[in-house]
């Protein structure tokens, strides 16, 4: 083990971003820095002198590349490698290897690991926002197209009726000018909310305690869990706002575990919150974030739909809208936010992202 005298290298790795792990050459830990903690959730005191293979678990190919690189004094990297790990869970890294030599101490390997999902991650937030905001430019224009000659209709419509003298023609006006109104609204709603936030200090378990009474008195059949942070702070937001994207997931889910309903009872909602500190969404870093996630035990979205679910018009269900989820997605990156989900047979999960704003009152 490296010297207590000897302090530089230990404060070097520290101050590093990436997650670093010192090893001896019969593999024993000899230190790791706090990104490495965080990746594999175990201390720096507590990983000392334990064997590497005691970290990551059953990975073969890992151990015996590190005795080769210890042997050879040759460095190495991998990329786009999933590791087992010993919280069981996997990791998805790219790792280097680097053989080093200290004062006399013998051979150690310095490794370190660099996380490759969060760069997939913004590279699918970044597909979701621009997908969503071509999609939504592309009904801006559809919509106003449609709504200059539909107004036409109607006003021709209310002409007519004026000339009309028997009651019952005037039935038929009438059917026309609904169902332009009923198009004219849903073209509106297909562009999405025009209204600005009005944002307030706002308890999030508050909202989801309210929608989530909503949702059981439409349907009693439906069980929803609560899974809360008590330590998630105010929400600068609109309320009502944040009430109908929690409503709007909240029915998709209902719809997905009642859709193939065979009289069972086993269909379940679990609302579930955590703070999350130093959260990127889209290309902005935020010191907090709301993480809030609506679980259901339904058939799952179809995958054939799981790359445009957020488009207007896209639904899996015969008497859905295909509104929904893309009128929730604009409300909340209008809080600067984020909708996304994974989705599987038995095991869908949508997840809310909303900043936290510290310094309440001061619009995000």
């Amino acid at each position: 083990m490296l010297s207590t005298e000897y302090k530089s290298p230990q404060t070097i790795v520290d101050n590093l971003h990436s997650a670093v792990v010192v090893i001896g050459e019969h593999l024993q830990i000899v230190c790791i820095n706090p990104a490495a903690e965080m990746l594999f959730h175990i201390s720096n005191n507590r990983a000392i002198g334990k064997n590497i293979r005691e970290l990551v678990i059953d990975e073969h190919e890992f151990f015996d590349r590190l005795e080769r690189s210890i042997i050879s004094n040759h460095p190495y990297t991998v990329y786009e490698s999933q590791l087992w790990v010993h919280n069981q869970k996997t990791i998805d890294v790219d790792y280097s290897v680097s053989p080093i030599e200290y004062m006399n101490e013998g051979k150690f390997l310095l490794l370190e690991f660099i996380r490759t999902k969060a760069q997939n991650k913004h590279s699918h937030e970044d597909s979701i926002l621009s997908q969503y905001e071509a999609s939504k430019s592309l009904l801006r224009g559809l919509a106003h197209e449609i709504k200059n000659p539909l107004g036409g209709i109607r006003g021709a419509a209310q002409l007519l009726e004026r000339e009309l003298t028997d009651e019952k023609n005037k039935e038929f006006t009438q059917v026309i000018i609904n169902e332009a109104d009923r198009l004219k609204n849903l073209l509106d709603r297909m562009v999405g909310p025009k209204d600005i936030p009005t944002k307030s200090e706002t308890n999030i378990h508050k909202i989801l305690e309210h929608v989530r009474k909503l949702a059981v008195a439409e349907n009693d059949q439906v069980t929803i869990g609560a899974d809360y942070d008590p330590s998630i702070p105010e929400l600068y937001a609109d309320e009502s706002m944040i009430i109908q994207v929690i409503l709007n997931i909240t029915r998709n889910a209902v719809r997905a575990i009642t859709s193939d309903d065979d009289g069972s009872s086993d269909g379940k909602i679990v609302y579930r919150t955590r703070a999350q500190r130093n959260c990127t969404i889209g290309h902005q870093t935020h010191a907090l974030v709301a993480k809030i996630e609506i679980e259901d035990n339904g058939s799952g979205v179809p995958e054939e739909l799981q790359e445009k679910i957020f488009m207007p018009m896209i639904t899996g269900h015969a008497e859905g809208t295909g509104l929904g989820l893309s009128i929730a997605q604009s409300l909340v990156q209008q809080h600067n936010g984020l909708i996304e989900f994974t989705s599987r047979p038995d095991k869908t999960i949508f997840t809310i992202l909303l900043p936290i704003n510290i310094n309440i009152g001061a619009d995000t």
